[in-house]
């Protein structure tokens, strides 16, 4: 069996599933570069043949539409797997490293190798992608996995329960479904390796049962992430502008992402414009009611409905705010200089309120960034290359985008993954691979030379030497060995 439903998970010693998995770690056959391949290969198999499926298990958990499905999960994931698959072979070849002059003859490697047996904790809002990117880093590393889905994306777990032994060894790769209760009693166990993706609360607990067994941990953790829109210069180029922002707000799991733009700093004079414009594209955007995601269940709806219960923060809405307790859904709702101590400036919103921060000057933004925990990202739009640089060298975020936002999450060139509060462990690409390797060093030596001044008896002569080896000084050391120069 290559899953664990909940029912059986509850009643599970974990012990001999990890055991299992650690048997066939060690038994060496998820090393193999033939086996590694077999699994990506599978992967892409279970997105091609299951993409229906993964749509609909998608609308039943999140409400999500098709279109965002496929953009957000199934085909941005079917592109860094197959990257993956073109790559895998350089990736895990040992790189030359440079030995001294002075060790030869020598040759010294970085050698990637597997970790062993992980544990991946993925997220409900984009419960394929953040189950199966992972996933296939892991793979592709030659670890056996074990991958427990959100239980609060019930349908999504299922799916992944059902399918993932199909298509994939099922003695190396196990899903573990299940609630809170059985992601600890996961933990109390030893892991080479754990990322969690979810909460900054249930990341410390995960930290805290870690520590046990001293377990290396990545997280991926929630922040408010920021986006600066400067005053652009032509009407295409705000029009630009507010689609994107659109777009990774509500386009995006209803704004129920890690990524997603949490709020907006702009200039004063710059604000009305930007709101009458953000209000007729969602307009023509959000067309249907099934354009945009649901929120996840009552508990999510009812905390971002208490979050405009304060009279301030309800006073500063100046679009949308209506509230539907039959569909879980939220109307898009922009709120202009919400108060900075209330909770919806405080606290990660998670869904598709977007407060609008005004300031004097756009650079104002950069000081009010300083103020704040390290976001995962920082979106600005502008085309000022001074405020870009200013950015870019005076503030922290696991990553900064200009004139775009979450497309960075796409890209398999460079890693994604937060810094601080908001995480740490970098994935996707290469980094999927290096999150879950161990970069081995290898040094071999001859016993052909020996240099005899390593050794005590110590005296000034050997200090000498030490310092000529130390230095480079190759010259000075080849005529102090034979004796022509102290």
């Amino acid at each position: 069996m290559g899953s664990v439903p909940a029912e059986e998970a509850a009643a599970l010693d974990f012990g001999g599933l990890v055991g299992d998995l650690r048997e066939v770690y060690e038994s060496g056959r998820t090393r193999g570069l033939e086996w590694r391949q077999a699994q990506l290969r599978g992967l892409v198999r279970l997105l091609e043949e299951k993409e229906e499926d993964i749509f609909d298990v998608l609308r039943e958990d999140l409400g999500k539409h098709r279109a965002e499905a496929f953009r957000d999960e199934v085909g941005v994931l079917k592109k860094s797997v197959v990257d993956k698959l073109q790559n895998l072979k350089n990736w895990a070849a040992p790189e030359k490293a440079h030995t001294p002059l002075v060790a030869f003859p020598a040759t010294a490697l970085v050698l990637p190798e597997p970790l062993g047996v992980v544990l991946i904790f993925s997220c409900w809002n984009l419960p394929i992608g953040l189950a199966l990117e992972p996933l296939s880093g892991a793979l592709a590393a030659g670890n056996t996995v074990v991958v427990k889905p959100s239980e609060l994306a019930p349908s999504t777990s299922a799916f992944l329960a059902a399918n993932i032994p199909k298509y994939l060894d099922a003695k190396a790769v196990k899903v573990v479904e299940g609630g809170a209760d059985v992601g600890e009693r996961l933990m109390e166990h030893r892991w080479d390796k754990v990322l969690f993706t979810g909460s900054s609360r249930v990341g410390r607990l995960i930290m805290t049962k870690a520590a046990k067994h001293l377990t290396p941990v990545a997280l991926e953790l929630g922040s408010k992430c920021p986006c600066i829109v400067d005053w652009l210069d032509s009407n295409r180029d705000s029009q630009v502008a507010v689609n994107r922002i659109i777009g990774a707000k509500w386009s995006t799991c209803s704004g129920q992402a890690c990524i997603a733009i949490d709020y907006v700093l702009v200039e004063e004079e710059f604000a009305p414009i930007l709101i009458e414009m953000l209000k007729s594209t969602l307009k023509r955007f959000f067309t249907e009611p099934e354009f945009m995601a649901r929120i996840l269940n009552e508990k999510h709806f009812k905390r971002l409905k208490d979050l405009l219960a304060d009279r301030r923060v309800a006073a500063s809405v100046v679009h949308g705010g209506h509230f539907n307790p039959k569909t879980l859904s939220i109307e898009p709702t922009l709120l202009l200089n919400p108060p900075l101590d209330s909770d919806i400036m405080t606290e990660e919103i998670f869904g598709p309120l977007l407060p609008i921060i005004t300031v004097k000057k756009i650079e104002d933004s950069i000081k009010f960034l300083k103020s704040k925990p390290k976001p995962l990202a920082i979106y600005a739009f502008t085309r000022n290359e001074n405020l870009k640089s200013r950015i870019i060298e005076e503030t922290s975020s696991g990553s900064v985008t200009f004139n775009d936002a979450i497309v960075q999450y796409g890209l398999d060139s460079i890693p994604f993954g937060g810094v601080g509060h908001s995480g740490f462990g970098q994935y996707h690409g290469k980094y999927s691979f290096e999150m879950f390797s161990h970069k081995k060093a290898v040094l071999k030596r001859s016993l052909l030379i020996e240099f005899m001044f390593r050794y005590p008896p110590w005296d000034e002569s050997k200090i000498g030497m030490l310092r000529r080896v130390f230095s480079f000084d190759y010259v000075s050391l080849f005529f102090a060995l034979i004796g022509l120069r102290r």
